[in-house]
């Protein structure tokens, strides 16, 4: 018995093996739980046609979008752990989707096989140019001074912008208005038009319209100040460390991925984001290169999942 279960675990390790040496061995499936044209899915267009001039395949990015991601992620838990579906979703399926929907298709934590999150980027306290606030100090005093009287727009209830918002008040103990938006462009009409006061947004988002002066920046929520903003201090700075925030990209695949196809792909993503075709102009958007490991990747997601499952809670937020 001994004998026959040794030779069933080489043969075992002989045809994982095989898989890894042929893969990918038919086109690669990018699958993406948004629309075309937001972060993620130029994220994974710009890494998908590297990838395929490196690895000789070829990667087709697949939108597949609804109920704030969680429809793509159950769908790419259903794929076969062949290395032949990838998940590439920003943080919104990975660590705050679950909070909000019952029984959202996926259990993160366990359905997953992370390999790597490829870029992250901050979010900027961001107020119209003509607002009375000119400063991060001018907008903290008058929403501790004013309770519930400071409007803050967001792309949708649950999105990085709410969350944000949601964070930032529970760590300077203050109260305001969330106005959700049925995405992020008619937030930003109603933003630069005065009607909303304020909104954490993207920096990719916000970058434009604080270039021409139609935004004013007050704060960051990265970790050292942007290149792109030198003169915005980070919340950090502004003596609140709990909101350092990011959003991030990043590649996963169904559970039960080869480990030498998890690595394989893994370097060739990095790879790709430090391309000199490549990496200049992600940094000019405002992305941060991460490409870290599928180990570093892992931890990550635990702590990004349990940080928001917390403001979440504290906040009393639903995907209504």
């Amino acid at each position: 018995m001994r004998k026959t279960f040794a030779a069933a675990v080489l043969g075992l390790c002989a045809a994982a093996s095989a898989l890894a040496d042929t893969w990918p061995s038919k086109p690669v499936t990018l699958l993406v739980p948004f629309p075309p044209g937001g972060s993620t899915d130029m994220i994974a267009r710009t890494v998908g046609a590297k990838l395929q001039e490196k690895l000789g395949a070829s990667f087709i990015v697949d939108n597949k979008a609804g109920a704030g991601g969680t429809v793509g992620a159950t769908q790419a838990r259903r794929a076969t752990p062949d290395g032949h579906t990838i998940f590439v979703s920003s943080l919104g399926p990975f660590v705050i989707g679950p909070h909000l929907i019952k029984n959202p298709g996926y259990d993160p934590l366990k359905d997953f096989d992370y390999i790597t999150v490829a870029v992250q980027a901050p979010n900027v306290l961001a107020v119209p140019a003509n607002s009375p606030h000119r400063t991060f100090a001018d907008l903290l005093k008058f929403i501790k001074a004013n309770p519930d009287k400071m409007s803050f727009a967001s792309a949708g209830n649950g999105t990085s912008d709410h969350l944000t918002a949601e964070l930032f008040w529970q760590e300077t103990a203050t109260k305001a208005v969330h106005v959700p938006y049925k995405g992020g462009a008619p937030a930003m009409s109603d933003l630069m038009a005065g009607v909303v006061d304020a909104t954490f947004m993207n920096i990719n988002t916000g970058i434009p319209n604080i270039k021409a002066g139609k935004l004013r920046a007050l704060a960051i929520t990265s970790a050292r100040r942007s290149p792109l903003l030198p003169e915005v201090p980070t919340m950090e700075e502004l003596g609140f460390k709990g909101v350092t925030v990011y959003s991030w990209q990043a590649f996963a695949a169904p559970k039960g991925l080869p480990a030498d196809i998890k690595t394989t792909l893994r370097d060739a993503i990095v790879a790709v984001l430090n391309d000199p075709a490549v990496k200049p102009k992600l940094l000019e958007l405002g992305f941060e290169i991460v490409g870290n490991t599928p180990e570093q990747f892992t931890s990550f997601q635990a702590s990004e999942f349990a940080r928001w499952k917390k403001v979440i809670e504290v906040g009393k937020i639903s995907a209504d």
